[in-house]
């Protein structure tokens, strides 16, 4: 669920079509419409997407969308000797008209939360000498220097997880739930499995592993290309849920093998075959085959490392595998009385001796340097604060890159420790918002970095810090897209209050530039785990709906509550098997320090969020009625017993267990207090959310008598997107607010 709303609110944006000001003669410049923020050129400006470093050094490539369609992506580069930039592929010249995709494609594409069409994922061979990249259930081959691109696979079936080996002598993928390898010069294609179908999937990533673990795939390479590790998936033991999928002129019956909380999961089991031989070896994974394989990650090339968790995600184990001789030991054990986060910093360095590792146990993410087996040599960084990645490893220097927020929990930051030393340098710009790529040698890095009042730019960066160059500057002169905007563009305003507990909330707040009376407000949302909504950092199109609405006189407020991201496990634990408690207490804190501004209409404030989000509208409105007069509720979940299996539990037991704290923060026993409005929208072909979620309450809410409003949209999955479906979701959400918070004479 985290991605889904970081996705979700970062694309969408919203607009009004009424005055709400502080009284009904107010006028407002309107300025950003629902139409245009949904039109091409994106008021984004030329921000790319898919910033990688060639492995060569030699190249800068990413996605940019086409200027007259900002959904349709092409490949360019930035080639560094020449300083020139220009467009490797444009996805017209290999393909124009719809793109048909698999189901298990469109998922994991949703899984990924990858949108648009044309070129939108690729791949650099190791040698930096080519690319790979599919397009419209086809892949094609670059070789840099040739004129063409070279089609490699053309079936009627479609592929997905494609790859280059580490080599870059062939492409793997999976077809069919087998796993195939190609060798390029040849053209030669290898079945590694065969059995896969009905419930069997191999090299597959199972729904909670892509949803909630954000492990995307179920195979991985040998560092030399003798061995690839894969998984067989069985979704026998899951139960199928039967669901409809409600679209226009059709209504399609769903049997989807979903793990509600508190049912069973699949049953997973990890291998690796030697490709010369074809020998299949199975790892043991334990006796409790109730668990969950979270990561997988070679050490050297007869060495596989991987991670798995206990059921209650309260255990992490890192284990190693040595392939030649069979054995398998345990390097380090994650433990925690509520649960313990997955990450992606396991990096294993040059000297093959020692590997970073990162954890919580202190309380924070911190980066720590171990032996190879297991013994702990140091924690490299400490403090209030937390790292949020590891960017790079530089073996010769003894440099760790990471991103981290040492300085501001409300930026993120590239820095360097050194491993002997310990010194930690911050290395790029304060009062920003950065998002670092690196080359493999470290050498390099792309910067990627923006404000809440300023889009995303794009610049190359020596190790150190040293620009190099632009490679999208993207300054709101007079031909930015944004340039005729800036007139009525309002910055927010930071700052903190208390928690109950003494604890420093972050908020964000919106106030129209000339204030007259009483404003009414919006409450903008998320409140739940692994998401961060009060940052400086560049929002999109919800940054965009949130001028808008404050040009037209609302007061716009975001408050990142107890459970949220990027503060620390303490400050994330509040919420363990009491979810929709805390989270509710801090939003109505900062609802309290609303009412002691003397522009702020107590009686017109608003809610809004979506999924997790959705779930804390319904919560606020139910339960804090004195302070929230209109609620929107977007694709909500309701009772947390739908919802699947590795996410809830995390936060709230397993409900065979734990059966009274799911009841408490389900939202039906708060639904008979719900006294102001409430919209409740949900797409009808949800397939993360379950649509049931939503027709529960429904019917709840009917029975009870009492009134609210619906928009369902048929067709659409978790995110509703489409730039027409969009415009009808802004305006519904848009004419709500206005109807509800709009000051009557």
């Amino acid at each position: 669920m985290k991605r889904v709303i970081i996705t979700f609110a970062c694309a969408f944006g919203f607009s009004l079509s009424a005055n709400v000001g502080a009284t009904s003669d107010t006028t407002a410049s309107l300025g950003l419409s629902i139409e245009r923020i949904h039109q091409s050129p994106s008021l984004s400006g030329t921000a790319p997407r898919g910033i990688q470093v060639s492995p060569d050094g030699q190249r800068v490539t990413f996605l940019k969308g086409k200027e007259q369609d900002y959904d349709r992506y092409d490949l360019w580069e930035y080639h560094i000797p020449s300083g020139k930039t220009q467009m490797l592929f444009n996805s017209d010249d290999l393909h124009t008209g719809p793109e048909l995709l698999s189901d298990e494609e469109k998922a994991r594409r949703e899984r990924m939360r990858v949108y648009g069409s044309g070129i939108i994922t690729y791949d650099w061979s190791s040698d930096g000498t080519a690319l790979l990249f599919p397009l419209a259930g086809d892949v094609y081959y670059f070789k840099i220097g040739d004129k063409k691109a070279k089609r490699l696979l053309e079936t009627d079936a479609f592929e997905t997880d494609i790859k280059f080996s580490p080599k870059g002598n062939f492409v793997s993928y999976v077809r069919e739930q087998n796993l195939y390898v190609m060798d390029i010069a040849s053209g030669k294609e290898k079945a590694i499995t065969t059995s896969g179908g009905g419930n069997i999937k191999y090299g597959m990533a199972e729904f909670v592993a892509q949803e909630e673990m954000s492990r995307m795939t179920g195979y991985w390479w040998a560092p030399d290309e003798s061995k690839i590790a894969f998984t067989k998936v069985d979704e026998a033991p899951v139960d199928t849920i039967v669901r409809s999928e409600i679209y226009a002129d059709s209504i399609s019956t769903i049997e989807q093998k979903y793990p509600k909380a508190g049912t069973n999961n699949v049953h997973i089991e990890l291998a690796v075959i030697d490709l010369k031989t074809d020998k299949v070896s199975w790892l043991d994974l334990g006796e409790n085959k109730d668990i969950y394989l979270a990561r997988a990650k070679w050490m050297d090339a007869s060495t596989l490392s991987f991670q798995t968790q206990s059921r209650d995600q309260k255990e992490l184990f890192l284990n190693a595998a040595n392939i030649n001789n069979g054995e398998q030991t345990t390097l380090l054990k994650e433990t925690s009385d509520t649960w313990v986060n997955l990450h992606f910093d396991l990096h294993f360095l040059g000297d093959n001796k020692h590997f970073i590792w990162a954890s919580e146990r202190d309380g924070y993410k911190h980066i720590y340097l171990y032996r190879n087996n297991g013994e702990l040599v140091k924690q490299l960084t400490k403090g209030d604060w937390v790292v949020e990645s590891i960017n790079a490893l530089d073996d010769d220097n003894g440099l760790v890159y990471f991103q981290g927020r040492k300085d501001s929990p409300l930026e993120s930051h590239v820095y360097s420790v050194n491993i002997n030393s310990g010194d930690i340098k911050r290395l790029s710009e304060q009062d920003r918002y950065h998002s670092a790529t690196f080359s493999s040698d470290a050498s390099v890095y792309v910067d990627s970095h923006s404000t809440i009042n300023s889009p995303p730019q794009m610049s190359l960066h020596k190790a150190n810090g040293e620009l190099i160059t632009w490679l999208a500057e993207n300054k709101i002169n007079a031909e930015h897209p944004l340039y005729d905007y800036q007139d009525q563009w309002v910055k927010p305003d930071f700052g903190t209050i208390k928690a109950d507990d003494g604890t420093d909330l972050h908020y964000r707040l919106y106030k129209p530039k000339q204030l007259k009376g009483k404003h009414p407000v919006i409450v903008y949302l998320y409140g739940g785990p692994h998401v961060q909504v009060v940052t400086n950092r560049w929002a999109g199109n919800r940054g965009l709906l949130m001028q808008h609405w404050v040009n037209k006189g609302y007061v716009v407020f975001s408050i990142d509550n107890r459970g949220s991201y990027n503060r620390g496990k303490a400050f994330e634990d509040p919420l363990y098997k009491k979810m929709g408690f805390v989270e509710i207490d801090d939003q109505i804190k900062g609802v309290e320090f609303l009412r002691t501004l003397d522009f702020v209409d107590a009686d017109r404030i608003g809610v809004h969020g979506h999924s997790y989000g959705g779930y804390m509208t319904l919560m606020a409105m139910f339960k804090g009625g004195d302070y929230f007069a209109a609620g929107v509720s977007g694709a909500p979940v309701t009772d947390w017993r739908l919802y699947d299996t590795h996410y809830t539990e995390r936060y709230m037991g397993n409900p065979k267990l734990d059966d009274d704290a799911y009841t408490a923060s389900s939202v039906f026993p708060y639904a008979k207090d719900l006294s102001g409005d409430l919209l409740i929208y949900h797409g009808m072909a949800d397939d993360n959310v379950l649509f049931t979620h939503s027709t529960m309450l429904y019917k709840h809410l009917q029975d009870l008598a009492i009134p609210f409003e619906v928009m369902d949209y048929p067709g659409k999955k978790h995110s509703i997107r489409g730039k027409n479906t969009g415009i009808h979701l802004y305006n519904t959400i848009t004419n709500f607010f206005d109807k509800h918070l709009q000051k009557e004479d």
